[in-house]
């Protein structure tokens, strides 16, 4: 099918436009939600099926829908952006739609083309377009995600399947905006093994987070960081971010992608900038040690974690049971620079030299 002609629009009532502008001054992160949202259904027979832009709201679930039971279930998340015109930009959504396919595949759900994914996207920003904040650090967050909504409890792949794309006006992830955090490291529990779902985005991977997040509240920090599930020393990814290591000579060191790591699009393109701004980038095993003795010995300058909702985030105390280590109070140059840079990509500032921007309205 071709999702471009054939999606159906039911108009929502709408927010006051008062409302609306209240909300966008100060959106949050993930609390308020524009008018309408995307759907679209699956069934072997019919294939992607009713495709419509529809008033925001519930799903109906009956209480054996699959997915309450088996979390057959992926997401995605990136962002569009209101350029200095008005126009409306995502940043590489075909990117994010290859990786839907990806997750949809190991979670044994049907595939969505990627096309249609960008169109379900451009329909849905279209038709909210004044849900699209303006100025630095204000987004419109978009969530695509796919769910087992078949009723049946037999344990296999859904035969009825849905795809939404929900949007939440957003301002900075964190509540201090570009500011380091404090990462806590969870030594008891892995947020994904080998052969595991740990390259797929979906939703088990970040349950699975959450205890070892709570821990990190209750210890004082902002986020956690993983190591792997067999050595129990690899660094792997922070709860939802990739990380990166800044040595003191200039170069990059990011966890190479082993199967168990999410393939971050900010990972990918901070890489990308990266080398173009001069530093050598090396994808490879990073041990815990060598986080922790090269902030001590100062062979490590910067530390820091990046993803769709903060961007570039400056890491500055590592915690663990019985210790900390720090890299600075301060954001780092390379943290700094290579955040400006994509900022200026992402609003329009800068010409799109690699082709990155995907224009929605």
């Amino acid at each position: 099918m071709t999702m471009s002609s054939q999606i159906s629009l039911e108009p929502a009532r709408g927010t006051d436009p008062a409302r609306r502008a209240q909300i966008l001054q100060d959106p949050g992160f993930g609390v308020h939600f524009s008018d309408h949202m995307f759907t679209s259904t699956w069934t072997p027979d019919q294939g992607w099926h009713d495709s419509a832009v529809r008033p925001y709201g519930p799903f109906t679930v009956d209480p054996a829908c699959s997915v309450l039971h088996y979390a057959q279930q992926v997401f995605e998340g990136l962002k569009a952006y209101r350029h200095a015109d008005g126009s409306i930009w995502a940043f590489r959504p075909e990117v994010n739609a290859a990786r839907f396919q990806r997750s949809a595949e190991r979670m044994a759900l049907p595939l969505l083309p990627k096309t249609d994914f960008i169109a379900a996207i451009e329909a849905l920003v279209s038709t909210d377009a004044d849900w699209v904040p303006s100025g630095e650090e204000r987004s419109l967050y978009l969530r695509p995600f796919m769910f087992a909504s078949e009723v049946f409890l037999g344990v296999r792949p859904a035969m009825h399947v849905t795809f939404a794309v929900i949007a939440s006006p957003a301002g900075p992830y964190f509540r201090g905006g570009f500011k380091p955090v404090t990462i806590w490291l969870s030594e008891e529990h892995s947020r994904a093994a080998p052969g595991g779902t740990g390259a797929a985005k979906c939703g088990g991977n970040y349950a699975a987070s959450l205890l070892p997040q709570q821990e990190a509240i209750a210890a004082g920090c902002d986020q956690v960081v993983f190591l792997d599930a067999v050595e129990r020393a690899v660094v792997e990814e922070l709860g939802g971010m990739n990380l990166f290591l800044v040595y003191a000579d200039g170069t990059l060191v990011t966890p190479e992608l082993t199967g168990s790591i999410l393939e971050g699009v900010t990972r990918a393109s901070v890489i990308e900038l990266a080398r173009e701004l001069g530093h050598r980038v090396e994808e490879r095993r990073v041990t815990i040690d060598e986080w922790r003795d090269g902030l001590v010995d100062g062979a490590v300058a910067e530390v820091f974690a990046c993803g769709t909702a903060a961007l570039v985030t400056p890491i500055d105390t590592l915690k663990w049971r019985g210790g900390s280590v720090s890299a600075g109070a301060e954001a780092g140059p390379v943290a700094t620079t290579l955040r400006r840079h994509l900022i200026d990509i992402q609003y329009g500032r800068t010409p799109d030299t690699h082709g990155w921007m995907h224009r929605l309205r």
